[in-house]
């Protein structure tokens, strides 16, 4: 049995003021930073064997974190990257709606075959980052490993272990630092045994 526990980094100035961050490289806020080391202080196993981030830096701070509880160096994934929102980056919902009311109206309810202006599709995020997280489980079969990531790209991967459309991605909601955990048997089939955990997270710090 192989275990992957997902997690998503902590929160960020942008998540607060409701910017959408996409590639840009926001550091945590000092609120994600607490959050980060609330996990760090209770994950929800004691035996990891590896552990693997996004390379921007709230992914790779929130990863950080946890690793010093286990004594692990943390290895950068460009693929695990959060999508890129291309024109949209740094904008809040107002201003995207303001400039592209199609787009947005198509990003929420249409997920699985909008195209961001210059940004990815949903279809390529799942693409590159399952691609790179199918060869760490071959790697790290019988073992215990984590990714740390983002919103958008989680969500696609949890689609992928559900068998679920990326019509239905936004019916997954993803806190910062939550955490996802995902057994895979030896038959390859896989298991969702937590989804969007935040019970390291008292009410006030969601």
């Amino acid at each position: 049995m192989t275990k992957l526990i997902l997690v998503r980094h902590g929160q960020t100035e942008w998540n607060s003021s409701g910017r959408y961050q996409g590639q840009s490289d926001v550091p945590l806020s000092e609120r994600g930073k607490q959050q980060a080391a609330l996990l760090r202080d209770h994950f929800p196993v004691t035996q990891v064997d590896a552990i693997y981030s996004s390379d921007l830096c709230r992914a790779r701070v929130t990863a950080e974190t946890i690793a010093a509880r286990f004594g692990l160096p943390v290895h950068l994934e460009p693929a695990f990257r959060e999508i890129s929102f291309g024109d949209w980056e740094g904008l809040t919902y107002e201003q995207i709606v303001g400039g592209w009311p199609e787009g947005m109206a198509n990003f929420q309810k249409h997920p699985d075959i909008m195209q961001i202006p210059h940004g990815e599709t949903f279809a390529e995020v799942q693409q590159r980052g399952m691609a790179r997280l199918r060869e760490l489980l071959t790697q790290h079969a019988g073992g215990t490993f984590v990714v740390t990531c983002h919103g958008a790209i989680l969500r696609t991967i949890l689609c992928t272990f559900l068998g679920m459309p990326l019509a239905n991605v936004w019916r997954l909601r993803q806190f910062n630092t939550a955490v996802d955990i995902v057994t895979i048997g030896d038959d390859g089939f896989p298991m969702v045994e937590l989804l969007n955990s935040t019970a390291h997270l008292p009410a006030d710090m969601l």
